[in-house]
């Protein structure tokens, strides 16, 4: 009898144990990593997929919200207020800035920094992007809720973006990185994270001409900019491989196209290939092959702020790095 009632303390002591340093996991995870707080997505028929709105979250002690618009941005009126320079930056994972960027040093911050310092009036630079989207979500983006009398638009894309696919909400609650809930415990999501097998996703297959369609996006976005008096800058950052000189023969074709788009339809085109290839170190503008560092992101958002800015009287639109049209 003594026995067994030894053994039942033992087991309830190895319990209690393994429940506190669940505890203690648990809030570890949540403090420090911001696990069990993810952000979440939302399928869409037209736009394929976006962050769902009203949200923040802080992970791996970078801090994110998403306001009423799903823009990584704060919550905003449809309307411009007066003396306040508008300006809509739309992108992808780079513009965005995702899960490793703080709220305050994704491009979008960093320009709004940038601009207060050399315009009187307010600046609000509108961050529409989520991870991996292409041209023609965010084409369906803009149809869906249009520029909010945003003066300009900036569309900042990489290579692989002129390769897209079109929209799909596939993703959204069947990839670790686009879930359409929160897990029950920050365990829950270390675990599915990390050690969980997820069956692959059936390939999307998209025959024709992919780039062709995407530069077809880019000109509907040049069509939407041109009927809201906007102006539109296309802004393309390359892969790690193309400043090191090793891109493939397809991205440097693509690229071409685009070129040859942005000129035919007199947009602003900005390559970012030669500014980063002159950097000293364009190793330390990557976090990994493709997105940026803290340093990549603040030399985007330099080149499109530092000049030309006092050629312009204040509160105008035009006093915007770039937007007169001349290339730099």
């Amino acid at each position: 009898m003594l026995l067994e009632i030894g053994i039942i303390r033992l087991s309830l002591i190895i319990l209690g144990v393994l429940f506190a340093l669940g505890l203690f996991l648990e809030a570890i995870l949540r403090i420090v990593f911001g696990f069990g707080n993810p952000l979440i997505y939302e399928a869409d028929a037209e736009i394929g997929y976006l962050l769902a709105p009203n949200q923040q979250t802080r992970r791996f002690s970078n801090f994110i919200a998403v306001n009423q618009y799903s823009m990584r941005s704060e919550p905003i009126t449809p309307q411009r207020p007066p003396e306040t320079t508008r300006i809509m930056l739309i992108g992808d994972s780079i513009a965005n800035g995702s899960w490793w960027t703080d709220q305050k040093e994704t491009i979008a911050a960093l320009i709004t920094k940038n601009l207060g310092q050399n315009l009187t009036g307010s600046v609000e630079v509108l961050n529409a992007s989520a991870n991996s989207w292409g041209p023609r979500n965010q084409s369906a983006y803009l149809r869906r809720f249009g520029i909010f009398e945003s003066q300009v638009i900036v569309l900042l894309m990489n290579t692989d973006d002129l390769f897209a696919l079109a929209p799909s909400s596939a993703v959204v609650g069947r990839e670790i990185n686009y879930p359409a809930r929160r897990p029950a415990l920050a365990l829950i999501e270390l675990y599915d994270r990390y050690f969980k097998r997820y069956p692959p996703l059936p390939p999307v297959q998209e025959g024709g001409d992919r780039v062709g369609n995407n530069l077809t996006a880019l000109a509907q976005i040049q069509a939407l900019a041109q009927a809201n008096q906007a102006r539109l800058i296309i802004a393309i950052t390359p892969l790690i491989r193309e400043v090191k000189k090793q891109g493939r023969d397809y991205e440097l074709k693509a690229r071409q196209r685009l070129a040859d788009f942005t000129s035919n339809q007199q947009i602003f085109y900005l390559d970012f290939l030669p500014i980063f290839q002159a950097h000293p170190n364009p190793d330390s503008l990557y976090r990994d092959n493709i997105h940026l560092s803290g340093d990549g992101n603040e030399l985007i958002s330099q080149k499109l702020t530092e000049e030309k800015v006092p050629k312009f009287p204040p509160r105008s639109p035009q006093c915007l790095a770039l937007f007169d049209g001349k290339k730099v």
